[in-house]
């Protein structure tokens, strides 16, 4: 396998290895299903989320460096900037759900109790704003990759 087919490869594996685990919490982080066990599932979720946030960021930037195309042409595209600030906008989105997550954990192994409900229908809708904006990455992507805003 070529290095070229190898990045590629490694970089759609984190992208969707992302989607899943964004999924994953959006679909657990509901008022009528939280419980200890999910609140502790939440928590280990969240840390594989971001681990592959940051192998999506690596991964993108093996092949920006080490890929067909050089690391100038990508500076030059402005899809590619608007892929990478999306993705830092992502990852920066995903701080608050993160912090709740082991603020509840936290919150449960002191006293016992689970979150509000209006704390976790805002940390969900977070989630939700986030996951959504994941869907523009692609878009750019495959633009990109077209030939189209090519400058």
């Amino acid at each position: 396998m070529n290095l070229e087919a190898l990045l590629a490869y490694l970089h759609i594996a984190a992208i969707l290895s992302l989607v899943v685990f964004i999924s994953s919490q959006a679909a657990l982080c509901r008022v009528e299903w939280l419980n200890a066990a999910v609140v502790r599932r939440l928590v280990t979720l969240d840390k594989i989320y971001l681990t592959a946030g940051a192998l999506v960021l690596a991964s993108g930037l093996a092949r920006t460096t080490w890929g067909l195309k050089s690391a100038a042409w990508y500076a030059g595209q402005p899809l590619w900037w608007a892929k990478l600030g999306l993705m830092l906008l992502i990852l920066l989105l995903s701080v608050k759900p993160s912090l709740a997550f082991r603020r509840w954990l936290g919150q449960l192994n002191q006293q016992g109790t689970l979150p509000v409900e209006a704390e976790i229908k805002a940390v969900r809708a977070q989630i939700m704003r986030t996951a959504h904006l994941l869907l523009l990455i692609p878009a750019a992507g495959v633009m990109l990759a077209r030939g189209l805003g090519i400058v």
